[in-house]
């Protein structure tokens, strides 16, 4: 038998004390922050996008709109941004490569990935309603955090290779960037001790124009104003003369990935609840967190916009600053569908160095493995039982091995999976599957 499980809280505040009510810093310092998770979001949400082929401008609009949405649902208690998920990558690329091969232009194949994506996040409401029905610990039996925990320390470690890639294009700024965030976390005064991420990236995009490793002819083009969204980037345009077979065999290959990415979803959830001090999963819910998830992602693959998740990017933050009011993270998703109206803002964002990214990133993603650690300290996860070990031992190897080693997906017939995906899911499966063992006593 399963002992009851639940998403292990922090019992105590650390120094700087939490803020949960953003206002008592006054409304100049809370804009700051929001801009501060904007930030915090907008390397990996653009990401995405920048990779298959997704339209950047819709990507930032649905990520504001998402997560407003998200925020709406939860009763406006979770402080989480929803961002672009990197765990559909794969499935966007055999799909447009499918589609290509059969004489599609890419943007018409990409369109019809994101049906798969809209039906993927269909599923996020199935998994909700069964929290419902059977209450979230029942769920929450398949997802322990002998599951979750290690799920979110991969998060952390997949990502840090884009961190140091980052960082290699110039180590001068990125090391500033990274300084300036460790000076200010942990030596800075008042205001400045929240802030450190907006305060890292000003500074290293300052030296990095300094150097003359910024080129500002895209900004001076870019116009002021313009439309994040058209008619042939959304799914409307798969209906002008449609593929009923190519669209079920998009359905097919993308719709599984959110199992896992469901199990992600778990797994922020934990380290946000970790991180605040409250468990989410119980107030609002956990099948209020999956709703407002699934929506946000359906909503966003309508206008051809990349699936939204969760972002640990931005659960880093919270853990940074100690602020956390979910006013911020809705400041910060106002911002992302302002820049979106914005080609001019958004391609001086865009133009942050990447080193600026990387440097800023390599504490964002370590603080999210840190999370995904504490969760297993704070459960106090057995790690002498074989079937413990084993168990975080697969979602490890997986997770990093199948990034690092097969070229982020796997091919499981024609379903490509990330491997974060497939460690998700075969971490699942074997926590259900290897029995519970009991220790033995010792003398």
């Amino acid at each position: 038998m399963y002992p009851e499980l639940k998403c292990v809280v922090m019992s105590k505040n650390l120094n700087p004390p939490a803020i949960r009510d953003a206002r008592q810093l006054g409304y100049p310092k809370v804009f700051l922050l929001g801009a501060q998770h904007m930030f915090a979001m907008f390397g990996a949400t653009v990401l995405v996008p920048v990779l298959t082929g997704l339209p950047i401008a819709t990507t930032l609009l649905l990520a504001g709109v998402g997560t407003l949405i998200f925020h709406y649902i939860t009763k406006l208690q979770v402080p989480a941004f929803l961002g672009s998920s990197f765990a559909f990558i794969g499935g966007y690329l055999s799909v447009k490569a499918a589609g290509v091969e059969m004489g599609m232009s890419e943007q018409l194949a990409l369109d019809y990935a994101c049906i798969g994506v809209f039906c993927a996040g269909l599923l996020y409401f199935v998994i909700a309603m069964l929290v419902k029905l059977f209450g979230v610990q029942k769920v929450l039996r398949f997802f322990p955090p002998i599951v979750t925990g290690p799920i979110v320390i991969a998060i952390g470690l997949v990502l840090s290779g884009s961190a140091i890639e980052n960082s290699q294009t110039n180590w001068l700024v990125a090391m500033t960037a990274l300084v300036t965030v460790v000076l200010a976390n942990i030596w800075g005064k008042g205001f400045f001790k929240i802030i450190p991420i907006i305060l890292g990236v000003i500074a290293s995009y300052v030296l990095a124009v300094c150097l003359g490793e910024v080129d500002f002819t895209s900004l001076n083009e870019a116009p002021w104003i313009g439309l994040p969204f058209c008619y042939d980037t959304s799914v409307l345009a798969v209906f002008d003369n449609p593929d009923y077979s190519f669209m079920a065999s998009a359905i097919l290959a993308i719709m599984p990935i959110a199992i896992a990415t469901i199990v992600e979803h778990i797994g922020d959830m934990c380290a946000i609840s970790s991180t605040v001090g409250k468990d989410y999963l119980k107030d609002p819910g956990l099948h209020r967190t999956l709703t407002g998830d699934g929506i946000a992602t359906s909503i966003a693959s309508l206008f051809g916009a990349p699936a939204n998740t969760t972002y640990g990017e931005n659960t880093g933050v919270l853990n940074l600053t100690r602020v956390f009011d979910p006013m911020v993270i809705r400041l910060a998703a106002i911002f992302a569908i302002v820049i979106s109206f914005c080609p001019k803002f958004a391609e001086l964002i865009h133009l942050m160095p990447f080193a600026t990214v990387g440097g800023v990133s390599l504490v964002l993603y370590g603080m999210i493995s840190a999370v995904g650690i504490r969760n297993l300290v704070e459960s106090k996860a057995d790690l002498t039982l074989s079937r413990n070990v084993i168990v975080v031992a697969v979602i490890l190897v997986l997770a990093i091995g199948v990034k690092y080693g097969a070229g982020d997906a796997v091919a499981i017939g024609s379903i490509q999976l990330s491997g974060l995906a497939l460690a998700a899911i075969v971490g699942v499966l074997f926590n259900a599957i290897l029995p519970q063992e009991k220790k033995e006593k010792t003398e």
